[in-house]
């Protein structure tokens, strides 16, 4: 049995080959800088940024100095997650500019899509030149699919779960069209106790009774039901959205601030009841709705359709999930958990499994769609067998993601009305 040969090219990466890596590193830290420190959102604030910038480039800095004395397996595979990382976020400055026009930080943005797909090639090409060949057929094919194995565990584990927390703490505003509510609406803005000013749409109530409607651009067809019926309506841009200040985050972490200042915002309102405040959100909007209800006794009744999962804490809330899954799932949630936190800036929250046990004795009901994600179907079930009562369920016919009152009109109008008159105006 003849011994494996060695990597084809020396161990030690040529001056030219760390060159290439530094002047990408440097693109990608100049970025990371100017987005945390000079060019930010309104209402942000750098000190939000510090880790956000800070732990990046510190790493950057770091494989840039140990570069020589990594081998050449290792050098790929940064080379390859920082190009993709780089990609993703280009990518993300491309959708901006095209939804919110070009803005001095784009600059810096536009210039990571160069520097990523070099950093790519820099990994394709480390692969390539320090392979292995002679050995065994078994030898050979072993060693090639246990490599196959760690870069699909990687992907799955790292790559991935940091690329959606690069999408989730950067995506572009989603633009505010108008829409008619079936009443006059009114354009209000309000103060978080963090200091960030958002956008909303409020229309008067009727019936003495009103529903927040979280995330605004989502909401405008339960929104006009509601207003049909003699409910208020108060659609709110969530931080980072539309017309609101701050970061974005699209697992809403720290959104349920925005929801506490409109619910301050209606308690001085003349045409509601303190007593006749309810809440409605689809998805994100509907998992940050059921937190809010947790701590805020404004809150008198919930709709949350399309909850699902939004941090490892969530981890083993679904039902149904196999240990093996688990044992796949929980390293990639707890690495997107974690980037997010960086990249975010914000604090993880709570188990939505535990805090909807805090809702009770006020009403909340769970909506899901049958042809919509496992994952929201099995999370919905689970909430629902952890909140107390008064408390509902619907997993709806026909329905996707958050699509029940397209597939159900009818059905989920009768259902949702009758949950707000009974539980908001007192109706039975």
């Amino acid at each position: 049995m003849s011994a494996p040969s060695p990597a084809l090219p020396s161990p030690r990466p040529s001056p030219r080959e760390r060159t290439v890596y530094i002047a990408c590193a440097a693109v990608i830290a100049l970025h990371l800088l100017l987005t945390a420190f000079v060019f930010l959102r309104p209402g942000a604030s750098r000190m939000d940024h510090l880790l956000a910038a800070f732990i990046p480039v510190a790493l950057l800095a770091f494989i840039a100095e140990v570069w020589p004395r990594l081998p050449a397996g290792l050098r790929a595979s940064f080379a390859l997650a920082f190009g993709v990382f780089a990609l993703v976020s280009g990518g993300l400055t491309v959708s901006r500019v095209r939804a919110e026009g070009l803005a001095p930080g784009d600059i810096s943005g536009f210039l990571l899509v160069p520097a990523g797909a070099a950093l790519v090639a820099l990994g394709v090409w480390l692969l390539w030149v320090s392979r292995k060949r002679g050995g065994s057929l078994w030898w050979m094919v072993g060693r090639r699919a246990l490599l196959a194995l760690a870069a699909l565990l990687a992907i799955y584990w790292v790559i991935l779960p940091v690329s959606f927390a690069i999408v989730a703490t950067e995506r572009p505003s989603e633009t505010v069209e108008s829409v008619d509510l079936g009443r006059p609406q009114q354009d209000v803005a309000f103060t978080t106790r963090d200091g960030l000013t958002l956008s909303a749409w409020y229309v008067p109530s009727l019936n003495g009774a009103v529903v927040v409607t979280f995330p605004r651009t989502w909401t405008a067809a339960q929104a006009r039901l509601l207003v049909r019926h003699g409910y208020g309506v108060l659609m709110v841009d969530p931080r980072g959205y539309g017309a609101s200040e701050g970061d974005p985050n699209a697992y809403g972490w720290g959104s349920v601030k925005d929801i506490d200042a409109a619910l301050a915002w209606l308690r001085k309102r003349p045409d509601v009841e303190r007593r006749r405040i309810g809440g409605l959100g689809l998805s994100v909007g509907g998992e940050q709705m059921l937190e809010a209800a947790a701590h805020n006794p404004t809150l008198k009744a919930v709709v949350s359709e399309g909850a699902g999962t939004r941090s490892v804490r969530e981890a083993f809330v679904p039902e149904g999930t196999s240990p093996v899954e688990l044992a796949l799932q929980f390293p990639q949630s707890l690495v997107q958990t974690v980037a997010v936190w960086l990249l975010g800036d914000e604090a993880v929250p709570p188990s939505l499994g535990h805090a909807v046990d805090e809702i009770s004795p006020r009403a909340v009901f769970f909506i899901y769609g049958e042809n919509g994600q496992e994952i929201e179907k099995a999370a919905n079930r689970a909430y629902y067998e952890a909140a107390g009562e008064p408390k509902m369920l619907w997993g709806v016919p026909g329905a996707g993601h958050t699509g029940a009152i397209r597939a159900q009109p009818k059905e989920y109008e009768r259902r949702v009305i009758d949950f707000f008159d009974r539980f908001l105006l007192g109706q039975e």
